[in-house]
């Protein structure tokens, strides 16, 4: 036994050790025991070839996702953590010490420091935080057209409306500003749109209106508009030279999959859009890690997965690392599992036939090793430890290693919501993003084109200008339209608000 702890011992070294800046992240086990020397770390060189926390419910993995955005933040690399339980505040508060962190921070050879991490929370909705919104015309035709799932001829209209709008110096902030042009292209400007732009289906129209509807129904509006997120904001360093940990808060959006799609999908193409190529840094500018990601894939539409797969295949480029942490391997799909370098994976239970398929499956995507035999210790392993192996400065798979993972040294439970209160009172950020901003934009210029050609239709009218039968009122053209009617049979009462908003009869609403 002497013989095979000293040869697990090379084999942990020998992979474990690299040239470039490095954190420890635990120590290798064998027989169930940490083995002196046998430190596993972690090298921030590799940090953007992405990465896999997984394992059930109650064996750590949250816990490592808290300590490794700890490693990073004192490499001075910012983080940004999508929280969808709302487990991980307390990176803002210091830890606090007890006899079982004593005792592992002894095995794994550290001592232990607690200590409060730069945190800075942004949401989606109402909660608190700084808001992150994007203005439709930031989205563009393209992915605005993916998220409502439309087909090409659609997608073509959708184009053709954005066109229109910078033609006709029309902003796009929110979704009132596009639904406003939608249905004006529909009525009253369908002569100028056929006349610049070729002919448009009126069945397409409404389709497309049902799906924005759709889309608001699941609290998009709240993300729509301004002020625009900017995604340096995302990459800042404090005053002490850590990277801040952007916390953002989504606890809201487990049951509303289309925002969540929505968000993820602007957020990775702005991440792509923005940063230049970076080639091999010798540690990321920023690494983001999506907790709770089997929530992402389970509801994702198409589109959604696509796109994550082409990103994760192309911003490595950028020095841009993206963590997915979920309870199975298998919840990712293979072909966004095969670009993960780093694999984190915590005990999986097997309490039926198909948990049992699963945990085979999951052993054959590890490496093989003569130290253990994977499935069966992979049900096994105790809480805090967990399988790991990633790539070393080659791109070479490092020797799967059965790992006691070191303990987070910030607060291992949330933040009471006075706590969150004074950690938001204190952004730097806060203000400029929570702001109510108003800008004249699409809805407000149609509105009030409209209202300029009712009144001179009216001028018209009492002066006896036609001498014939009335002009029908602009209410008349929308309410008659076969666009809207095709909406009407679908979502009536929605689209009669929506009627009644681009009449300027239902006014902005207040955020």
């Amino acid at each position: 036994m002497a013989s095979n702890k000293d040869a697990f011992l090379q084999a942990v070294n020998n992979g474990y050790s690299f040239k470039s800046e490095s954190v420890k992240i635990g120590i290798g086990m064998l027989d169930g025991q940490a083995v002196d020397g046998a430190v596993v770390n972690l090298p921030l060189k590799t940090m953007n070839r992405h990465g896999l926390i997984a394992g059930a419910t109650g064996t750590g993995k949250t816990k490592t996702l808290q300590m490794i955005s700890e490693s990073l933040s004192d490499a001075s690399v910012p983080v940004l953590v999508m929280d969808i339980k709302g487990d991980l505040s307390g990176l803002g508060a210091v830890g606090t010490v007890n006899d079982k962190i004593t005792d592992r921070c002894k095995k794994i050879g550290i001592s232990y420091k607690p200590s409060a991490y730069p945190v800075e929370f942004l949401t989606l909705s109402q909660e608190k935080g700084s808001r992150l919104r994007a203005t439709v015309s930031e989205f563009g035709p393209v992915l605005l057209s993916k998220i409502l799932e439309l087909n090409d001829t659609q997608e073509g209209l959708v184009a053709m409306i954005f066109k229109y709008c910078d033609d006709n110096k029309l902003p796009l902030l929110d979704l009132k500003d596009f639904i406003k042009v939608l249905q004006y292209i529909s009525n009253e400007g369908k002569d100028e749109i056929a006349k610049n732009y070729g002919n448009i289906s009126t069945t397409s129209t409404g389709t497309i209106l049902r799906k924005v509807v759709e889309l608001q129904q699941q609290g998009a509006d709240v993300f729509f508009g301004e002020k625009s997120f900017e995604v340096n904001d995302l990459m800042r360093i404090s005053d002490d030279g850590r990277g801040i940990i952007s916390i953002l808060r989504v606890t809201d959006l487990q049951d509303k999959p289309k925002l969540f799609s929505t968000f993820m999908l602007q957020m990775l193409a702005e991440l792509y859009a923005s940063c230049p190529e970076e080639g091999d840094l010798d540690k990321p500018k920023l690494v983001m890690f999506i907790d709770e990601a089997h929530l992402v894939f389970d509801s994702a539409s198409d589109a959604l997965l696509k796109q994550i797969e082409t990103i994760i295949k192309l911003i490595r480029s950028k020095g841009i690392g993206v963590f997915f942490c979920t309870q199975n391997p298998m919840d990712v799909p293979a072909s966004v599992l095969s670009q993960l370098g780093l694999k984190v994976q915590h005990a999986l239970r097997a309490f039926t036939a198909a948990d049992r398929k699963t945990i085979v499956q999951t052993a054959q995507n590890y490496p093989e090793t003569q130290f253990y035999k994977t499935e069966d210790l992979i049900t096994q392993m105790g809480i805090g430890e967990a399988f790991v192996t990633m790539l070393n400065e080659s791109g070479v798979p490092t020797p799967l290693v059965h790992c006691m993972m070191r303990p987070p040294q910030s607060r291992m439970d949330i933040l009471a919501p006075a706590e969150i209160d004074a950690i938001v009172a204190k952004s730097k950020i806060a203000t400029k993003y929570n702001q109510v901003i108003d800008s004249e934009s699409a809805y407000e210029i149609l509105t009030a084109k409209l209202a300029e050609a009712a009144k001179n239709s009216q001028q018209n009218n009492n002066t006896g200008g036609s001498g014939g039968k009335q002009e029908p009122s602009t209410l008349d053209k929308i309410l008659n339209s076969s666009a809207v009617h095709q909406v009407e049979r679908t979502a009536a009462s929605i689209i009669t608000r929506s009627l009644l908003g681009a009449l300027g009869l239902g006014g902005r609403s207040k955020k």
